[in-house]
């Protein structure tokens, strides 16, 4: 977590914030065997981390809104990181209900007991409860999280009691555009969280996001990679491709199997190509990476001394 305080002072991201998440933490700190995670990746973007803390800080909760390819899941989890809080994923989809989030009867050692969702755990423990594509989920399934995210903050379970969150429990939610199943947040949910719209990486973020993770890939070969996906962004904002082709998970994903010693153009295949099932896009996509990775190339060239 101390790296990630040091990550934050690169960034340049104002003191007094910084202090103040310092403080945070010295408050609450957590008890031992709470989830705590150590993020894969780290999130670019100071004004974006400034925006985020003020709003967490102040006890708001946070809807992280944009396209992919933006790392909204990357900063949410970032977030969860630095205030040193244990992290609960909720990935929603069109058959999640209430039940899940918040608990249900369960039968053991003979007797009913309640077994506890991770809203619940999340409320108890003072964690960071990540909402992951929250425009996916049915109404019905997210009414329970209104007297959460409000005023109130509180959780009446039925049939057993109404609990209130912890003072350091927050919400980070993520939603994309677009995607199929998703549809307009409800204004009532909305109304609950402070809204930032995640821009795109730059080429600038990109790149420092690859040195950091990729400190052995070779300078001209790590700028042949960030071109890349800025050529592929290009193609996807021309309307030349869709946006299944523009993947940075994928871009990231086929790094690491090159690190390994894959042959670059079979990881930028499985990595990026092959997560359009369209043929003609498939093609254009390896004219693309064609143009900036050589076929000659193998992964102890890319990462050599």
């Amino acid at each position: 977590m101390n790296i990630l305080l040091d990550f934050l002072r690169e960034q340049k991201v104002s003191e007094t914030l910084i202090r103040e998440l310092e403080h945070f933490r010295n408050r609450y700190p957590v008890n031992d065997g709470q989830r705590l995670a150590t993020p894969s990746y780290l999130y670019y973007g100071k004004d974006i981390w400034e925006q985020a803390l003020t709003a967490l800080l102040c006890g708001e909760n946070l809807l992280l809104a944009g396209s992919k390819a933006t790392g909204k899941n990357v900063l949410a989890e970032n977030l969860a990181t630095a205030f040193g809080r244990p992290r609960y994923n909720i990935s929603f989809h069109i058959n999640m209900d209430a039940t899940y989030m918040i608990g249900t009867d369960t039968f053991q050692n003979g007797q009913v007991t309640f077994r506890p969702g991770p809203v619940y755990q999340c409320a108890t423990d003072g964690g960071f409860c990540i909402l992951d594509e929250i425009n996916m989920a049915r109404n019905e399934a997210l009414a329970v999280l209104h007297s959460v995210l409000d005023f109130r903050r509180m959780i009446d379970v039925p049939g057993y009691q109404q609990i209130s969150l912890h003072e350091a429990t927050r919400f980070i939610a993520t939603m994309n555009y677009g995607y199929a199943g998703t549809r307009e947040l409800n204004e009532a949910l909305a109304s609950r969280f402070v809204i930032i719209q995640t821009p795109e990486i730059s080429e600038e973020n990109l790149n420092n996001l690859l040195v950091r993770s990729f400190p052995k890939l070779q300078k001209k070969y790590r700028e042949q990679f960030v071109a890349l996906f800025i050529d592929i962004n290009k193609k996807c904002e021309n309307g030349e491709l869709t946006m299944k082709a523009l993947d940075l998970r994928g871009l990231l994903d086929a790094l690491k199997l090159m690190e390994a010693g894959l042959a670059p153009r079979t990881a930028l295949d499985m990595g990026i190509t092959n997560k359009t099932f369209d043929s003609c896009e498939q093609e254009v996509i390896r004219d693309i990476i064609a143009g900036r990775i050589s076929g000659k190339l193998t992964a102890a060239t890319l990462f050599g001394a």
